[in-house]
């Protein structure tokens, strides 16, 4: 579609403040920014909205424009519910630009001149797609009409007849259709986005076709202003970009139906990238906040800050909460890729309980990330009296077992994610504490086999804390000479010696209980550890003997 269509549709609000000439200049896509410089996020051909919370003086409209430019925007507009009036410095800038301006009127929704760019650029070729988009505006409000993905996924349902679901890379349900029967299992999620994911390291276009069971399901790509297709490289937001997962083999469907889905995919990508610029505060809230924490500051400093931070977090709380920090790093091989944004953003989809629904859940955190470290401030309710908050808010075993499938296929073979997360603290003092007990547990787990590994503050309190500053080649040789000749001699006789060294230590060394877990008799047991006795030269009754085995065990 070209520009000057947009201008001619009254329903639109536009009105052209400049670049006049330049009206026939073909759009091809809209995106919704208010990032200093979205160019990294753009590929060409777009109609960029924007609320001007960029600009904070006169100065910052040429580089902003100058940017969009060389990124092949096509046209930029500006809405007046801000500012009132479209400052006249970005007037000049665009004229010297020769790029077009639009300004739209404070009663129009960004969100209508979206779907309406978003349905002709789709050409109108699939009459359903009409239907959908005109009636998706519910989705976009932020009032009680509204109701996010969720509304347009009951529209492939009740008009459609497709039952449709929006995952997170971790495997969450962010959102499912009501009028699409049972919701899909957590198993089923995890499963779905582990495939999503190894599809997309190994570079394939989508949808993806899987089969589950008896079920076929088609994956698309949620691709948000943030991850433009080829744009960057894919490790920047695999573990980060949302999935529409179908049921439905879309190899069969036309091309009309296929670009349906694809036009939903864009109205669901608008919808996240809302919600990631939401999170701007969030995360301005959790660098203020450890900066302090790092620096030094007076507590009553820290204390204050929390105060601000608590009421965007956690809207309606009566009391400040108590806090937990959780610290993650995302590695890859070759160095290429910057990790701490990629962590930034991987915490802030994984941090919530995997079996709740929807993105709101995730937004109740902070994270901030300095080098390849994120940092994330996790609000807990106040605790009462009977419970201490030991058992509340991040369990650093169950994060793991929530995320470990899909992300490690994400991971491929040339990355890393090692979690770390603090015991709650109730009080600006703990944080500088529970920050460092955060970044220990990480140390911990990333002293760990694994491509998603985490480690809680709970293993801080044993001989475990001491591990992940043992060398790795110490590590190595100390296992191996411990190990190995009892691995060997399982290859060749299946004696189960391994799992038996292991029962015996965690029985505390009692035969008797031992052979009980075990199901063998006593003097089958004492057989075994006579075994594992010849074969190393130690003797199991000794308390240094037992302590090198344990060590050797949580090591290998």
């Amino acid at each position: 579609m070209r520009l000057r269509a947009l201008l001619d549709t009254d329903a639109l609000g536009l009105r052209l403040l400049g670049g006049e000439d330049e009206l026939d200049r073909t759009v091809r896509g809209v995106m919704t920014t208010d990032l200093r410089d979205p160019s990294r996020y753009l590929a060409g051909g777009e109609l960029v909205l924007t609320g001007l919370a960029w600009r904070r003086d006169a100065a910052d409209s040429e580089p902003f424009v100058r940017l969009l430019v060389q990124a092949g925007v096509v046209a930029l507009a500006a809405g007046e519910a801000e500012l009132g009036d479209v400052p006249e410095d970005l007037v000049v800038a665009c004229a010297r630009h020769r790029l077009p301006l639009f300004a739209v009127h404070e009663s129009v929704a960004f969100a209508t001149i979206t779907e309406h760019v978003v349905r002709q650029v789709s050409g109108e070729r699939a009459g359903d797609l009409a239907a959908v988009v005109d009636r998706h505006r519910r989705m976009m409000t932020s009032g009680p009409a509204g109701g996010g993905p969720d509304v347009v996924l009951d529209l492939l349902g009740s008009d459609l007849d497709l039952r449709a679901w929006v995952l997170s890379p971790a495997g969450r349900l962010i959102a499912g259709s009501k009028v699409s029967g049972p919701a899909l299992p957590a198993d089923a999620c995890a499963a779905l986005a582990a495939e999503h994911l190894a599809a997309t390291r190994t570079g394939r276009r989508g949808p993806h076709r899987v089969l589950l069971g008896a079920t076929t399901y088609s994956l698309f790509p949620v691709r948000s202003g943030r991850s433009p297709q080829g744009a960057r490289d894919v490790r920047t937001t695999v573990l980060s970009d949302w999935l529409l997962a179908v049921e439905a083999d879309a190899g069969d469907w036309p091309e009309e139906r296929l670009d349906l889905l694809q036009g939903v995919t864009q109205l669901i990508a608008v919808e996240r990238d809302r919600r990631d610029a939401a999170r701007t505060v969030r995360r301005r809230l959790a660098q203020e906040v450890l900066e302090l924490v790092q620096t030094g500051a007076a507590p009553a400093e820290i204390a204050a800050r929390l105060r601000v931070a608590a009421p965007v977090l956690l809207p309606g709380l009566g009391a400040a909460p108590h806090w937990q920090v959780v610290v993650a790093r995302v590695e890859w091989d070759g160095g290429e890729v910057e990790g701490g944004p990629v962590a930034q953003s991987l915490l802030e989809e994984i941090l919530v309980d995997p079996l709740a629904t929807g993105p709101e859940p995730s937004d109740r955190i902070a994270v901030a990330h300095t080098g390849d470290e994120a940092i994330a401030l996790v609000p807990l309710p106040a605790v009462t009296a009977e419970h201490d908050g030991s058992e509340a808010g991040i369990h650093a075993d169950a994060l793991q077992a929530a995320v470990r499938e899909p992300l490690s296929a994400g991971l491929d073979d040339d990355g890393r994610v090692t979690v770390g997360v603090s015991a709650a603290v109730h009080s600006a003092e703990g944080l500088r504490g529970a920050l460092e007990e955060a970044r220990h547990a990480r140390r911990v787990a990333a002293a760990r086999p694994g491509r998603v590994c985490a480690a809680g503050h709970q293993e801080l309190a044993s001989h475990v804390l001491l591990l992940p500053f043992v060398p790795d080649d110490v590590r190595r040789a100390f296992t191996a000479r411990l190990l190995d000749p009892l691995r060997d001699y399982d290859r060749r006789h299946r004696a189960e010696l391994i799992p038996t060294l292991e029962a015996f230590l965690d029985c505390d060394g009692s035969w008797t209980r031992c052979a009980t877990r075990l199901h063998l008799h006593v003097n089958t047991l004492r057989y075994r550890v006579g075994r594992i006795e010849q074969l190393t030269g130690r003797d199991l009754s000794r308390l240094e003997d037992k302590l090198d085995f344990f060590l050797a065990l949580r090591m290998s």
